[in-house]
């Protein structure tokens, strides 16, 4: 909401001894809260931006999520909401100079969102009038942007699981056979392990409330105490006993993990590592895509493998995407810019500038063109946010009708389901075909109805209850609630099965250049784009089941724990 032509209003959330801080600095400078604030966070920013990235400054209370968000909904917040007026480049330039910890977003589950505005805010006011209280007494109050990732670092590991555990031992074993060669050469597979580690490490590291607890023991066993200040710096400078203390920690015995994780549950985060694993996969493959769009990954074939979720891409041979030097305000120079914005070509971050897809040669200078007529497969992502972008251009190339290898997950279905009414209005079955798919979908829901009853049953469930939702069978929603009230667990579960068609025919780009109707191809590019998007959260979804059957307790109360 802007409050006056040249300020943006937001909130941030701080802990109450903050507020006294700032009340300090108000009093002592005579100026209003608003005022203050914007002057402190204008000065903390010119000092963030002067200094090299790893040595800008946060606070203790950003790397251990303090104060805590509420655990349960009506739980009461431990902090306070300041109400934060300044110019939207002030804002943006404080975000860009914060910290933000491997795995957390702007935007995100409360687990793993970033607080880089609260990060600025508590930091500038900690530097010009510091401050404590009962959890923060004691503990070093800033930290270096790298002292305080290896901190986290150092959680990560204390609360490591066995899907992380696995991935890091063997990319510690890769690195150790070849770390005495002179010229270490890795194996293609080599390779991708150790990018795959790195993305773990560096990228994608889940969060819960137990980790931020570990991080604060660990504060609380190195950053007081007269051995605080040695400590930052080994931390901050990663020598050799640092990467000890890493591996001390990662590998601890049970005595040693049992003092890291004090004030922790027993609960096993195997789901999480697992999917953080899928995560840190998903990532370099997606990396490996954009290389080989833009030809700096050469194959025998203009087929490529991604793995997650284990599709094949196939690629127009003709089709390619390019990189071309930004301008210097850092935009698309023309007339790539141009292409993007009348809707002929899409634009995808792609290191550190912008890739422009489809493109095809052309004599003359700039050497290539948009590929005619594909507006009818682009349309639909105009409204994507360009880092949704590179996921739109692979649904348009995933290989519908690819056999896939046995080594593929069987439960994973890579299959391109579409709803039996549009299919049918377009020609593509007949009535008795849509008839047939509403049926057997009709008869599959009542399956799980069934079933559902049956388990209520067991539970010993009333039986009055039981014949009320027996009745409802007739009604999805009616059913889904009931079960709900019954037993949330179970009552979730419940998804109606929808009538659908399996497309049999090629990748979208193929029916494009097959001569599909225009309408069909911008029906079906964003539908793909849907069920694509659906199958990798499906696919990350059974990383969390695998990596969870495999390596947690197999014990009901954990099984519940999503």
């Amino acid at each position: 909401m802007s409050v006056h032509p040249e300020l943006t209003e937001t909130n941030v959330r701080l802990p109450p001894c903050a507020f006294d801080a700032l009340a300090a600095v108000m009093a002592r400078q005579g100026t209003s809260r608003d005022a203050t604030v914007r002057r402190l966070l204008a000065e903390h920013v010119e000092r963030q931006e002067q200094e090299y990235p790893e040595d800008r400054l946060t606070h203790i209370s950003t790397v251990l999520r303090y104060p805590p968000p509420p655990r349960w909904r009506k739980d009461p917040r431990q902090d306070r909401p300041l109400r934060l007026r300044a110019s939207p480049d002030l804002l943006q330039r404080a975000r860009a100079a914060s910290l933000v910890l491997p795995g957390q977003y702007q935007r995100a589950f409360h687990d793993y969102q970033s607080r880089v505005l609260t990060d600025a805010v508590v930091t500038a006011i900690a530097v010009a009038e510091p401050f404590t209280d009962d959890f923060l007494d004691g503990l070093l109050p800033l930290l270096r942007h790298r002292t305080a990732r290896n901190l986290w670092k150092l959680a990560t590991a204390a609360l490591c699981t066995g899907p992380e555990t696995e991935l890091l031992d063997a990319a510690a074993r890769v690195r150790a056979a070849t770390a005495w060669t002179s010229e270490a050469v890795l194996s293609a597979d080599g390779d991708r392990l150790l990018a795959v580690a790195t993305a773990l490490e560096e990228d994608v590291a889940w969060h819960s409330s137990a980790r931020f607890q570990v991080a604060a023991n660990i504060a609380r066993d190195r950053l007081t105490g007269p051995q605080a200040e040695a400590n930052e710096r080994l931390l901050y400078e990663e020598g050799e006993a640092w990467e000890l203390l890493h591996q001390d920690t990662l590998h601890a015995d049970e005595e040693h993990r049992a003092h890291l994780r004090r004030g922790t549950t027993s609960y096993d985060w195997s789901g999480r590592g697992g999917t953080a694993v899928w995560r840190a996969e998903r990532q370099v493959s997606l990396h490996d895509f954009e290389d080989w769009l833009t030809g700096r990954i050469q194959t025998d074939t203009d087929e490529y493998r991604l793995h997650p979720p284990g599709w094949v891409l196939s690629r127009p041979p003709s089709w390619h995407a390019i990189a071309p030097a930004p301008t210097h305000t850092g935009r698309l120079p023309q007339p790539y810019a141009a292409w993007t914005d009348e809707g002929r070509a899409l634009a995808f971050p792609y290191r550190n500038r912008l890739a422009v897809w489809p493109l095809q040669h052309r004599p003359g200078p700039p050497s290539f063109e948009p590929v005619p007529g594909a507006e009818a497969l682009l349309a639909a992502a105009t409204d994507l946010k360009p880092e949704q972008v590179l996921g739109y251009i692979e649904a348009l190339l995933v290989d519908w009708n690819h056999q896939f290898d046995a080594e593929d997950d069987p439960d994973l279905r890579l299959a391109l389901d579409i709803p039996v009414g549009p299919a049918y209005d377009f020609g593509l079955i007949s009535a008795e075909e849509r008839q047939r798919a509403m049926a057997e979908a009709r008869a599959a829901t009542l399956h799980d109805m069934d079933e559902i009853i049956d388990l209520l049953t067991d539970d010993g469930c009333d039986e009055e209850d039981l014949q009320y939702l027996r009745q409802a069978r007739g009604s999805v929603r009616q059913f889904k609630d009931e079960a709900t009230r019954l037993d949330a667990r179970i009552g979730a579960r419940f998804q109606v099965h929808k009538a659908t068609w399996t497309w049999p025919g090629l990748s979208v780009t193929g029916e494009f250049l097959a001569g599909t109707s225009t309408d069909l191809v911008q029906w079906l590019a964003p539908v793909a784009h849907a069920r694509s998007s659906l199958i990798a959260q499906q696919s990350m979804q059974q990383a969390w089941s695998h990596a969870f059957d495999r390596f947690a307790p197999r014990t009901r109360s954990s099984r519940r724990h999503v």
